[in-house]
């Protein structure tokens, strides 16, 4: 066992545990449902195989607003990072789960195991941060996500930030994760990739360590049965395009731009 898997609190453990079933089970090519519930009763119900392909319909303005070196935050199994890494582009991927990370760098994308508010290779100097398939809600506090980030960046940073559709309102706090039959027959069976070297930026200061997707919720420490489900608690935030710029400000960055692509909407925040 690492020290990494020590220090991950049990609570977000057991959404890492549904969430790396789905990944493996996608990249074996099957289905793999996954459903988060929202704070306000509200479920957002999603494909792991979306995460897995080399492209998703959207992408594409995203990728091209990348020109400089990029973190991709909750990188997953490396979709993005991969992309970047093909355009030419310097970029590193961190995400809190270790299966991610491993079929991250069996792509060829470079990746660690890393929590966002860890200490990271190229602090304050990144060109570009990306916040994309709802990675906003890291931690179910997006004004400290943000922050963070702007923590991360160059003073002429920017952070891409996919957000979900105006007015269709935003929350925060404790979410719950549901995994689909499909993702719960994947079990432990699967094995992931093995891991490969990833050759970031620089090498990471400090232990690695893993907290979860979130933070720690009181009284899950384990994903529990319910029904033909497994259900997992996680910190976890939605933000709504029309609701970005106050969170932002308190952030102290600005929204410069936003556009949508396929369905999907995203801006871009630089520093104040």
């Amino acid at each position: 066992m690492t020290a990494a898997a020590v220090a991950c609190p049990p609570a977000d453990r057991a959404a890492l545990d549904l969430y790396d079933r789905a990944l493996l089970r996608a990249m074996s090519g099957a289905r793999s449902p996954l459903i988060l519930r929202g704070a306000d009763g509200r479920e957002t119900r999603v494909d792991a195989g979306q995460w897995c392909r080399d492209h998703r319909p959207g992408d594409t303005g995203l990728l091209a607003r990348c020109t400089g070196a990029t973190l991709d935050v909750g990188c997953g199994p490396g979709r993005l990072t991969g992309a970047l890494l093909r355009l030419g582009r310097v970029a590193l991927g961190i995400d809190v789960s270790a299966t991610a990370v491993r079929l991250a760098r069996a792509r060829g994308a470079a990746a660690l195991r890393r929590d966002v508010f860890a200490p990271l290779p190229g602090h304050g100097r990144w060109q570009h941060l990306l916040l994309a398939d709802g990675n906003l809600g890291i931690g179910g506090d997006p004004t400290a996500l943000l922050r963070r980030c702007r923590e991360l960046i160059s003073g002429r940073g920017w952070v891409h930030a996919e957000v979900e559709p105006p007015g269709t309102g935003s929350w925060s706090g404790t979410a719950t994760l549901h995994a689909g039959t499909d993702t719960l027959s994947a079990g432990r069976a699967t094995t992931a990739p093995g891991p490969t070297t990833a050759p970031g930026p620089t090498t990471a200061p400090g232990p690695t360590t893993a907290p979860g997707a979130g933070r720690a919720v009181p009284g899950g420490d384990r994903a529990v049965a319910g029904g033909d489900r497994a259900v997992a608690p996680l910190r976890w935030a939605r933000v709504a395009a029309d609701d970005l710029d106050p969170l932002a400000r308190s952030a102290g960055l600005l929204v410069r731009d936003t556009w949508t692509e396929e369905g999907r909407w995203f801006a871009t925040l630089a520093a104040a």
